[in-house]
């Protein structure tokens, strides 16, 4: 059985439209960005700064020149990720306005392991070359978000929190903007007393810096026909904060144990601990979302590698203060987009793919494609110039290819589907693709959809831990943790088929890590409140929606 067996019932169309607000009741801004993340934040930062320099374009875009759309409670609140931060893309947006010092790091990475795991040992290995971070910075990604705001506010961007973007506005091929979700519907979708009725915000150019699964990213990709050769995938992260009693002094890898190496598994991913100053460290197992067995759970997966006598050791005495889970786009080079760009449009960071995987790193890659889309924005709104203009924005896609991005994804282009064939084999490529700077192999390889792997069951759910309440916990309480804000009568913003097999039941259950999904009688019961929109269910056979604005996590150490 397979996943895309059983579609969602969801029509892209159905979030295309043309503006419907009258014209004396739309929004009107200069340049939208929807998404206050690092791409989001530094496309605003960007050209705040260009503006200022540029008064006369500044008053042409009017009272609003930049507005930045964040669906979460503040900036920062759906922001998850390790982080190691390489702070390359930050000195070059900054310049001399801010120093690295006095950026939100948690610290300077000075030292680092890699091991391979058995249940009991702890194999220390050389490095790779694509997992050396030493000189880079551990950070908060919340943390950091929520500071990139107050820059980008400083130079002029208004920041719009707990405001969803529903439905691209598209008139004559042209991207016009956005609309905003409604905002107190009963779970029936019926209008409830505090209801309020989203509204038509137009732009000169939009800028999609959603993040991974990103809702309107996806709808704009397939209704402008920028899709490249290869379909995306995906990885989910499972992580956790800790105060711990001693302070540790390096960043870790580890590969292996608890995963399985066998190919029939296609269990791809590893873990990471990293200290978070003198009193906190972070801990976090990342899968690939092409695994078949139906019984696979990150969050378990990340409870039993707790108990390994290397993490124990390190959290021993100390206690779980923060929770968080999120997709990570894998695919890599092979499955950039065709175009980032289209007429009145751009596309940036996570959205698009820019993901090194076997390097950890995006958000510096988010950073510098956020800049390069002011650039190429703020040069399709000079004099005589029109962004909606078909080729206005090619300079966007021009810069990119032209950028250490393209020249880095290029060089690891092979690496993740390499694992497609088994941790062992996988790793020998890996090996060689590293040796070589990518010249080997020479052709680009085919990325396979996680919803087309066929799942089976092996029983691996009898060996995750029990809940202890300690070292290791249940969904729920983790859910609870990371201070989802979602209404219980909230309309249900996930899709999904309810009649489905026991095994796709199943497989949903599992992978979940907030226990939305539960197998019963029939086909899977849907708890929509519990979701923390890590998009999971993207990837394996369902579809995240636009939830209102101001629900899901409230993350702030993650």
């Amino acid at each position: 059985m397979k996943p895309s067996e059983f579609p969602p019932p969801f029509d892209p169309g159905e979030f295309i439209a043309a503006p419907s607000d009258p014209e004396d009741e739309r929004i009107e801004v200069g340049v939208l960005i929807v998404g206050a993340g690092p791409a989001g934040l530094a496309c605003a930062i960007r050209l705040g700064q260009l503006l200022e320099d540029a008064p006369e374009i500044a008053e042409r875009l009017g009272d609003v020149p930049v507005a930045v759309l964040e669906k979460g409670k503040q900036p920062g609140s759906h922001l998850l990720s390790g982080a190691v931060v390489n702070p390359r893309s930050l000195r070059t947006l900054f310049k001399d306005r801010v120093r690295t010092a006095d950026m939100p790091f948690l610290g300077r990475v000075e030292h680092e392991g890699v091991y391979f795991l058995t249940r009991e040992r702890a194999v220390r290995i050389p490095a790779p070359p694509t997992m050396r971070n030493h000189g880079n910075f551990v950070a908060s990604l919340s943390q950091l978000g929520r500071w990139l705001a107050e820059r980008a506010e400083e130079g002029g961007a208004t920041i719009l929190p707990e405001t969803s973007a529903a439905k691209l506005l598209l008139t004559d091929g042209r991207v016009r903007g956005v609309r905003t979700g409604d905002r107190g519907r009963g779970r029936a979708g019926d209008e409830l007393a505090n209801f309020e009725p989203g509204s038509d915000v137009l732009a000169r150019v939009t800028v999609l810096a959603e993040g991974t699964q990103g809702h309107l990213t996806g709808v704009a990709l397939s209704r402008l026909g920028l899709d490249g050769e290869n379909p995306q995938v995906w990885a989910l992260g499972v992580k956790e904060v800790w105060r711990v009693v001693k302070p540790l002094d390096r960043v870790i890898h580890t590969m292996g144990w608890p995963l399985r190496a066998g190919a029939k598994y296609r269990e791809f991913g590893g873990s990471f601990i990293y200290p978070m100053g003198s009193d906190m460290v972070t801990v976090g197992m990342v899968v690939g979302l092409d695994h078949r067995d139906v019984e696979l759970s990150v969050h378990d997966l990340l409870q039993e590698f707790k108990t390994h006598p290397l993490v124990r050791e390190i959290l021993e005495g100390g206690e779980r203060i923060a929770w968080g889970a999120k997709t990570i786009p894998e695919g890599g080079f092979l499955s950039v987009p065709r175009r980032l760009s289209a007429p009145g449009l751009l596309i940036c960071g996570d959205g698009a793919g820019l993901v090194n995987v076997p390097a950890l790193k995006g958000i510096h890659y988010a950073v510098e494609s956020g800049r390069l889309a002011a650039e190429a924005a703020f040069a399709a709104l000079q004099p005589g110039e029109t962004p909606w203009r078909p080729g206005a924005l090619d300079g966007y896609d021009a810069a990119l290819r032209e950028s250490f991005i393209w020249e880095d994804l290029k060089r690891v282009r092979n690496m993740r589907q390499a694992f497609g064939r088994g941790f062992w084999l996988g790793g020998a490529l890996a090996g060689a693709m590293t040796a070589t700077r990518g010249a080997f192999p020479p052709g680009n390889a085919r990325t396979e959809p996680d919803v087309e792997q066929e799942v089976f069951s092996t029983g691996r759910a009898a060996a995750y831990p029990a809940a202890d309440g300690k070292l290791t916990f249940d969904k729920l309480s983790s859910v609870f943790l990371s201070g989802n804000k979602t209404r219980d009568d909230a309309p249900n913003h996930i899709r999904v088929r309810t009649d489905v097999p026991k095994e796709l039941a199943e497989l949903w259950e599992h992978m979940c890590p907030a226990q939305v999904y539960e197998a019963v009688e029939g086909g899977v019961e849907v708890t929509a409140s519990n979701c923390v929109q890590c998009g999971a269910i993207t990837a394996k056979g369902g579809r995240l929606t636009p939830p209102e604005g101001g629900s899901g996590p409230e993350y702030t150490l993650t």
